[in-house]
């Protein structure tokens, strides 16, 4: 089963974003208090645990949840795999995959300390499709 394992926002860009109870999803928006929310293409960000226990293992650094700028850090999905226009259900939620990866911001702070990030080539970019909230521990779904 896969499910949420943290969810993180960051109320200024340029910022790591730091793990909250809960995130609210709306449409045409994506994460209220989210510096990143807006009417556009980018709304959430998703980097599986996966991905990121890869980097643990290289980084003289604690990789936290949010280092990466992700909202959702998942477990149990192969993300990076998953074609632009998948919906996924996100516990009472739906949002539909719109990016795979994306440019690196000048040498970001993890690829300096650890010489590469996951971020441009395994983590996913979507929109809202159907309001609510997520949670850690919320099961994700991909739908057909």
């Amino acid at each position: 089963m896969a499910k949420v394992i943290s969810v993180n926002i960051s109320e200024k860009k340029g910022t790591l974003k730091k793990p909250v109870p809960e995130i609210e999803l709306k449409l045409r928006h994506g994460i209220v208090g989210d510096a990143h929310a807006g009417d556009w293409h980018r709304q959430i960000s998703l980097l599986a645990e996966e991905s990121i226990d890869t980097m643990r293992a290289l980084s003289p650094i604690p990789l936290d949840p949010g280092v990466f700028a992700e909202n959702i850090n998942t477990e149990g999905i192969d993300l990076k795999h998953l074609p632009v226009g998948t919906h996924l259900r996100i516990g009472e939620t739906e949002v539909e995959v719109t990016q795979i990866g994306k440019e690196c911001h000048n040498d970001c702070a993890i690829k300096k300390a650890v010489g590469k990030c996951v971020m441009p080539t395994e983590g996913i970019f979507a929109v809202v499709v159907k309001e609510g909230v997520v949670r850690p521990g919320d099961e994700i779904e991909v739908l057909k």
